[in-house]
């Protein structure tokens, strides 16, 4: 593959989307869902339709992160057709910036028309607290990398696509509303996208709240992206694993990681539910 290739063409989404179509027919979700690092219970909500591999699937990278299960679920979700993504792809797996967006365009193709987006992430803000929720405003893009550079293929977007407001301004307020509603804290805040997959040192972390980072994690900053390029509205709320305070740290494992993220769950799934209820498909 040439450096400049964008990796993917048009006629290999052509090949994806024929063979996802061949499984659900003319089964057409409206929202997008990706489910981070220990937070596969929202899953659990939907009334299946179908359930597809991510092996099976032409052109589609695979999971190679423990909880993630890696699955495309189809079905119903508070009466809403939907589509998630039990697990994603990072770029510290080893793969191009462009696979690791590339089921963004894939759902989009298939008819989603939002993105609701999930991730575990640190806590850098000393106000927000472990367990608790955090829903990004904007993002900062410490990967160095990201999906749209290569050839740009004018049918999928812009060479030059405006960032001004990558995360939609109305789906967050979808989500502020259902919190209030619910009453769940729902912190908002500026999310620092890592490579990783080594946590950060107390020095970055400090260099990363001097910067305006209120969480940071090793993902959706390319999805949100490639959102952005086909013209996607999405939203993300990260659950806060652990405390990233330079002058209190202290060693964290994946294991607390993914149990903390378990138990905050619970209010994600409530919150995700509360929010696709409340989407208008008509204009989400």
């Amino acid at each position: 593959m040439d450096q400049f290739d964008n990796h993917y063409s048009p006629k290999e989404l052509r090949t994806t989307v024929s063979y996802i179509r061949q499984i659900i027919g003319d089964y057409k979700p409206g929202i997008g869902i990706i489910l981070g690092t220990g937070l596969s219970a929202v899953a659990e909500q939907i009334d299946v339709h179908h359930t597809i591999n991510y092996d099976e699937i032409p052109h589609f990278p695979v999971s190679t992160v423990e909880s993630h299960s890696g699955k495309l679920i189809f079905g119903q979700l508070q009466g809403k057709s939907v589509v998630a993504m039990q697990g994603r792809f990072h770029y510290y797996e080893g793969y191009s910036m462009q696979q690791v967006a590339w089921p963004v365009r894939v759902l989009k193709a298939i008819g989603i028309s939002c993105l609701l987006i999930s991730n575990a992430a640190g806590a850098l803000n000393p106000e927000f607290q472990k367990g608790s929720l955090m829903l990004i405003n904007d993002h900062i893009n410490f990967l160095f990398n990201n999906p749209l550079i290569g050839k740009n293929q004018e049918e999928w977007g812009p060479r030059f696509p405006d960032m001004n407001e990558p995360y939609s301004v109305e789906l967050q307020s979808v989500f502020t509303k259902a919190a209030q509603k619910l009453n769940i804290s729902l912190q908002k805040g500026v999310y620092a996208a890592m490579q990783g997959p080594m946590l950060e040192t107390r020095v970055e972390y400090a260099m990363l709240r001097k910067l305006g980072a209120d969480a940071v994690g090793m993902s959706t900053q390319p999805e949100v992206a490639v959102a952005k390029h086909i013209g996607l509205q999405c939203a993300a709320v990260s659950v806060l694993t652990d405390e990233c305070n330079p002058e209190t740290l202290q060693p964290v494992t994946l294991q607390e990681i993914i149990e903390t993220a378990g138990k905050a769950e619970k209010i994600l799934v409530r919150l995700i539910n509360e929010v696709i209820k409340n989407l208008d498909m008509k204009n989400p």
